[in-house]
């Protein structure tokens, strides 16, 4: 009888996998996919934030069954990525000061057998309003580095927050009911 398929995280993030140990999951490996995050012309960032997860999950080579997400921060139809530098970081925490804003995060797996399967679930945000000083200081802790929207709520910036409806492990990075659901409906057993 063979042995069962392994659980494969598509992900390099250290938080997605704080958050599966949440639910008592351990991958066997670790497989980060690299594809181009380009936003597709008149793309929601719904849409986006699926076809990112789809894509990583069918670009992983190892068998299995991969788990793949992506996040998306969006101010209105506005997606706001990963700031690429100090200056972007500030401009986003400017933008998102004071206002509610979108975390979207698309999940997907794939069986062994080719099967995929998504959810993209939604939560917004309210930021309070930042002084120049907030702003300065977050940004020169380096923690806004590779985090969609400039911030990561898990850390400093969840000071800022004043409101939220939605899952708060979307907003991290990997909504745990929906990753649960997704791979037991897939066949994954522990």
């Amino acid at each position: 009888m063979p042995g069962k398929p392994p659980l494969i995280l598509a992900s390099a993030s250290p938080r997605r996998l704080d958050l599966l140990a949440q639910i008592g999951l351990v991958p066997d490996r670790i497989a980060p996919t690299d594809i181009d995050e380009t936003r597709r012309k008149d793309e929601s960032p719904r849409a986006l934030a699926e076809r990112l997860a789809r894509e990583k999950a069918a670009a992983c080579p190892e068998a299995g069954f991969v788990l793949a997400a992506d996040t998306v921060v969006a101010v209105g139809q506005r997606n706001l990525e990963k700031a690429a530098d100090e200056a972007e970081a500030q401009a986003f925490l400017r933008l998102l000061s004071g206002r509610a804003h979108q975390c979207i995060t698309g999940v997907a797996v794939r069986a062994p057998d080719g099967r995929v399967a998504a959810r993209t679930v939604l939560a917004r945000v309210k930021m309070k309003r930042l002084t120049d000083a907030e702003i300065a200081a977050y940004v020169a802790s380096g923690e806004w580095k590779g985090k969609a929207g400039g911030y990561g709520i898990q850390g400093i910036a969840g000071g800022f927050i004043t409101a939220i409806n939605g899952s708060y492990t979307a907003i991290v990075g990997l909504p745990l009911y929906e990753t649960r659901s997704l791979l037991e409906g897939m066949g994954y057993r522990r």
